[in-house]
């Protein structure tokens, strides 16, 4: 029979290794300030298991030219799926620093971030020892009637999960709805990434906010 697939959900990729130097030196300042606040609980504790989070950095001029270019990025994404972008601007809602800690176990469980319509990352260092993305099925009614898959290690119409091993320079951008997590990284070598969402507001809307 003639095979049919809709409903497919699209996760673009690539190398973008031009704005690998700048924006770990731009980010240096925000894993420290992070670390600094934590200070006493790992004195106490230690870091096992900390994510080092930074402040926003919508307002810092060192990722202007990054946000330029992964907003049109968003938007060829967005305009990709048919979705009638001139009625709409984009508008960065989010976009953070992180870095798992230094002796191991930082990770994030299974999340999506609401009212996004663009979510992606950039990876500033990581390696094949390192924490890495999962994404899991989004459709809700295949989740709910899952079938027990083939015990072969290949990606199926019916996979519930894939992860993806970037590298440093890695941006990956995806739908804002597709719920995602980070695996638990050893603590081997240094682990951190850049994250923003963003939203697609009309344009009559945006008029008023600006």
């Amino acid at each position: 029979m003639e095979k049919h697939e809709y409903f497919k959900t699209p996760i673009w990729g690539e190398q973008k290794l031009e704005f690998l130097k700048s924006l770990n030196k731009a980010s240096n300042k925000y894993i420290k300030q992070s670390k600094n606040r934590e200070k006493e609980y790992i004195k106490k504790f230690g870091d096992f298991g900390t994510s080092y989070h930074s402040t926003t950095l919508l307002k810092d001029n060192n990722f202007l030219d990054f946000k330029k270019y992964v907003g049109q990025k968003s938007w060829d994404f967005l305009d990709s799926q048919g979705f009638d972008m001139s009625q709409y601007q984009l508008f960065f809602s989010e976009l953070w620093v992180q870095e798992f800690a230094k002796n191991g176990g930082g990770h994030h469980s299974a999340h999506i971030h609401w009212n996004q319509h663009v979510s992606g990352f950039y990876f500033l260092k990581c390696s094949d020892k390192t924490s890495y993305p999962i994404f899991h099925e989004p459709r809700t009614g295949a989740r709910a009637t899952k079938l027990k898959m083939k015990p072969i290690d290949n990606i199926f119409t019916g996979t519930e999960l894939v992860h993806f091993k970037p590298n440093p320079g890695t941006l990956l951008i995806f739908p804002g709805y597709l719920e995602h997590e980070f695996s638990i990284d050893l603590g081997i070598d240094p682990f951190r990434f850049i994250h923003f969402n963003i939203q697609a507001i009309p344009k009559e809307m945006a008029k008023d906010v600006l």
